[in-house]
């Protein structure tokens, strides 16, 4: 493909072309947002700027200029620009798209840019297809992808590229984007009469939710669905800025990296006590379609793992999300899902559970395994007793507060201590006991 093939700003090109794609920028200088990437001196820019590109890969929520970045480059550089769509495309594409750069470094000295737009969509297969030619710099390659690359793009794809992540767009460089397609006379809407009231601009800004395209799609379709008034001006209002972007799309992908940021979002909202926070991020996983029951998993790990026994109700009630989620389905399961969730958020912490549990593993795993303890061993199979097994056991309850001073542990790890408990909560009273148990010992030795 070389820079005809490319969208341009001819007049009989842009008609009938949807208002972002007339908008989408041309140079670096018209590129919006990203300044950590291509803001000035940003590596990236330079490397554009001075025609050296090496294999990349960007990444982050539709809408935030990966495509129009990679056309920019297409634009900018000397190099021959190739374009495929994983979705459409196959090793046979690849295949003829190599063969074709082989030959055209052999005998032009001229570099092939490959984009591939939704890179995730290639398989393993077509991936490695693309190893041999990205290692030997046969083709310059730039993926795009919605998806996280650690999880969708092969290892080895990964480190022969550098990673850029996208991030959405702030509030500031949507109203920038919109602005300019208002203002615009030969791609946007400066030659039509619109006028838009501060209440709807501003809406279209909110529930764009950092996606470029998103906010120039319901401007676009307020604009051409809206008549003029008697002086001929076109005037979106509020409530034809609701119709025209009715509701947001969740950035959310249940097998992507924003479904794993948005549940480490909520479990640690629960860790950090913040109820208000936890709330907000489950009624993200709600509203995006999470699957309740995933939802009530984490609730009821969270409850053992970071709660613990500083409050011990906080598991059970997290035990009755889950069976309220499988009993009774969305939406009611909301509910118990937020009570479980508050209930966690705004319980006692305490991990010495965890931190007990794991070391007691490491202990019988990287250690010497010990024996136990003949007084504690079972008397009651065949021939035991007569091996002295249970001798010398002292039953608990047969004195004075159910508690009796003796050796539980293996003799090696004797004064061992995994059990820590948190000053908080239930745990206070737990090491109120273990004190109490500790001075009967004392006064038994």
């Amino acid at each position: 493909m070389d820079l005809f093939d490319l969208p341009t700003d001819d007049q009989s090109n842009l008609n009938g072309r949807p208002l972002a794609d007339r908008m989408r920028p041309q140079t670096l200088d018209e590129f919006v947002g990203q300044e950590q990437i291509v803001g000035k001196g940003r590596l990236l820019r330079r490397a554009i700027q001075a025609d050296k590109l090496t294999p990349m890969i960007f990444f982050g929520p539709p809408g935030t200029g990966k495509t129009t970045l990679a056309h920019i480059i297409a634009r900018t550089t000397s190099a021959y620009y190739e374009q495929l769509n994983a979705v459409t495309s196959g090793v046979g594409d690849l295949r003829k798209i190599i063969a074709a750069a082989e030959e055209r470094l052999k005998f032009d000295h001229q570099n092939t840019i490959l984009f591939i737009d939704e890179i995730h969509r290639f398989n393993k297969g077509q991936q490695d297809a693309l190893l041999p030619s990205v290692e030997k710099g046969t083709i310059i390659l730039i993926g795009a992808t919605t998806e996280s690359p650690m999880f969708e793009i092969n290892a080895a794809l990964l480190s022969r590229s550098r990673l850029f992540r996208f991030e959405p767009l702030s509030d500031d460089a949507i109203r920038e984007i919109l602005a300019h397609a208002l203002t615009d006379k030969k791609r946007g809407y400066g030659d039509v009469a619109i006028k838009v009231d501060d209440e709807a601009f501003d809406h279209l800004v909110r529930v764009a939710n950092g996606d470029s395209r998103t906010a120039l799609h319901a401007l676009e379709l307020a604009a051409l669905t809206t008549d003029p008034d008697k002086d001929g001006v076109i005037h979106i209002d509020r409530s034809v800025a609701e119709e025209s972007i009715q509701e947001k799309v969740l950035q959310y992908d249940k097998n992507g990296d924003n479904h794993y940021d948005t549940v480490s979002a909520f479990i640690k909202s629960m860790r950090g006590s913040d109820p208000d926070a936890t709330l907000y991020w489950l009624a993200k996983m709600i509203a995006a379609g999470e699957d309740p029951k995933f939802i009530a998993r984490r609730i009821f790990i969270h409850a053992a793992e970071d709660v613990g026994l500083a409050d011990p109700n906080a598991i059970l009630v997290a035990n009755a999300a889950v069976t309220a989620v499988t009993f009774i389905g969305l939406p009611e399961a909301r509910i118990p899902l937020a009570e479980a969730a508050l209930y966690v958020a705004t319980a006692p912490k305490s991990n010495a559970a965890v931190i007990g549990i794991d070391q007691a593993l490491a202990m019988v795993k990287n250690e010497k395994t010990g024996e136990v303890p003949i007084h504690l061993r079972d008397a009651h199979y065949k021939g035991a007793a007569k091996l002295g097994h249970g001798k010398d056991y002292l039953y608990p309850h047969d004195f004075e507060g159910g508690y009796v001073t003796q050796d539980y542990l293996p003799e090696h790890l004797r004064n061992k201590t995994f059990y820590h408990p948190a000053p908080r909560g239930y745990e206070r009273t737990v090491q109120k006991r273990l004190d109490y148990f500790a001075k009967r010992d004392q006064e038994k030795r």
